[in-house]
């Protein structure tokens, strides 16, 4: 009967109707009904659980204690020596990390963290303790290197994008939702996206909700309006920009060199490229980090 054109497989012992259209969360329920009960969700299949919509939904990322590994097209069950801590269902969000720094890029890895961290899904302290305290675990030195770039004030993925970009260009690193004052003689203040507090300079993202959202719009308008009443000096920045790092970056710094910035010009060398690899190849292999760690190098 299964195998008519009534019912299609969709992973071993777990079959729909043929015009069934899955969802994500059909997915993941068709997953864990083939695999056994002890596996958990992990990685970014965890994180997108937890309400990020970002990164591939394919494969679904599982993890059990013991020999077990499955490999199919659309799931992937990882095995490791001890369980992280989970709630009988999936890891903790701070597991779900460390094992996704594990392959992750670093400009990805920032993103996805920043989110984490605002929405207080994970602190810092729970990454570095369960990445310590487990060192020989998938993303655990990756985790650790990665935490100095993460930023809990950011409230959006193309804010820590464009934070990400300035920073590993070599560029002072900019501040997140900051509440400017503006006066002194009117008792005014405005959140901006990013500040670059060396020469004043505020970054804003402009996402495709501030044209959709008439609501937004007009904030924004209003926004703007009374940034340049008070000679705010402003940038907007558009997806199609943050699409064009190298631009960017260059079009931040010919703005900050106007204000009287001094430092720096961006540098494309290696820090620039680290950006766009995986954490994996920035940090070195993992047995030399399990070394330094056991030398009371690490902490």
């Amino acid at each position: 009967m299964l195998a008519g054109s009534r019912f299609a497989r969709v992973f071993p012992r777990v079959w729909r109707l043929a015009d069934h259209t899955m969802t994500d969360a059909d997915w993941v329920t068709a997953a864990r009904l083939t695999l056994p009960d002890t596996a958990r969700l992990t990685g970014i299949t965890q994180i997108q659980e937890l309400g990020l919509d970002f990164g591939p939904r394919f494969p679904l990322h599982f993890v059990i204690e013991g020999d077990l590994h499955i490999d199919l097209d659309r799931m992937y069950l990882h095995r490791t020596k001890r369980l992280a801590p989970n709630d009988g269902v999936a890891v903790t969000a701070a597991a779900a990390f460390i094992f996704y720094c594990s392959h992750a890029r670093c400009i990805d890895a920032i993103r996805v963290g920043d989110w984490l961290l605002h929405h207080g899904q994970m602190t810092r302290d729970e990454v570095r303790s369960l990445a310590l305290s487990a060192p020989w675990r998938d993303g655990a030195h990756e985790a650790i290197w990665i935490l100095d770039y993460l930023d809990e004030r950011s409230w959006s993925l193309k804010e820590s994008e464009t934070r990400a970009v300035l920073e590993f260009a070599g560029m002072p690193r900019p501040e997140c939702n900051v509440k400017l004052e503006l006066g002194p003689a009117e008792p005014v203040a405005v959140i901006v996206d990013l500040l670059v507090r060396c020469c004043g300079l505020v970054i804003e993202y402009e996402g495709d909700h501030h044209q959709a959202d008439r609501l937004q719009y007009s904030s924004d308008i209003d926004r703007y309006a009374l940034l340049r009443h008070h000679d705010v000096p402003y940038l907007q920045v558009t997806r199609e920009r943050i699409g064009q790092p190298r631009r960017l970056a260059l079009t931040v710094h010919r703005q900050m060199v106007e204000l009287g910035y001094d430092g720096p010009a961006p540098v494309f060398g290696r820090r620039w490229r680290q950006l766009f690899r995986r954490i994996r190849e920035c940090v070195g292999p993992r047995d030399e980090w399990l070394k330094a760690y056991g030398r009371g190098a690490v902490s």
